[in-house]
């Protein structure tokens, strides 16, 4: 049940950024609408719409997509404690495992975009931090909720958790590297990233 969750999460979190902002949203959503015009041009791009063509259309996404993310963000907090335990080593090793692993997770759903809806509502700021709240309407007359949490760097709006129907993914990540971490060593963490990547090739 949550593996169907988190693939219809990851669905949403796709869709939400395939849809223009309300009149009324503010910098947050204002800078994700940006995004979405740059992916929807290339998704719209008929000379990137072939098989052949889908290392460069994959390639062009990601280089969208980053800037938006803030994925340093999101691998400290799905590491957790453990983040400060590791060395510097350790830690950009895992943050490029985590950085791709996400990417790919992203750009292989956004690529199945099948004309979901998105209905946007509040949007709070406090601090240099921001939470944008999305319901997602599918074809078939289902919603899922889908909350950005996002902070303030350099100028940006960044994101650092999505929150799927009250499911984090920081947070569920962060279980899940918690129960592995409890059995195995930080290396077999990993490994078992190293083996996720290769999958999703």
């Amino acid at each position: 049940m949550r593996s169907r969750t988190f693939t219809l999460g990851w669905l949403a979190l796709m869709v939400c950024l395939l849809f223009p902002a309300g009149l009324h949203a503010g910098l947050p959503t204002s800078q994700i609408r940006t995004t979405v015009d740059q992916v929807l041009e290339i998704l719209n791009d008929p000379t990137l719409k072939s098989k052949s063509a889908k290392e460069e259309r994959r390639s062009r996404l990601r280089q969208v997509i980053y800037p938006r993310f803030d994925f340093a963000e999101m691998s400290r907090r799905s590491l957790g404690p453990t983040w400060q335990r590791i060395n510097p080593g350790e830690q950009q090793e895992f943050l490029k495992l985590f950085t791709q692993l996400l990417e790919d997770s992203y750009v292989s759903n956004i690529e199945s975009y099948n004309g979901e809806k998105i209905l946007y509502g509040r949007e709070l700021q406090e601090q240099g931090f921001a939470e944008v709240d999305t319901k997602v309407v599918t074809n078939k007359g289902e919603e899922f909720t889908v909350n950005y949490k996002l902070h303030e760097r350099d100028g940006d709006w960044k994101i650092y958790d999505v929150v799927i129907e009250n499911v984090s993914i920081v947070n569920n990540y962060r279980s899940q590297f918690n129960r592995l971490l409890a059995k195995s060593s930080f290396a077999d963490l990993l490994d078992r990233l190293r083996e996720k990547v290769a999958a999703s090739q």
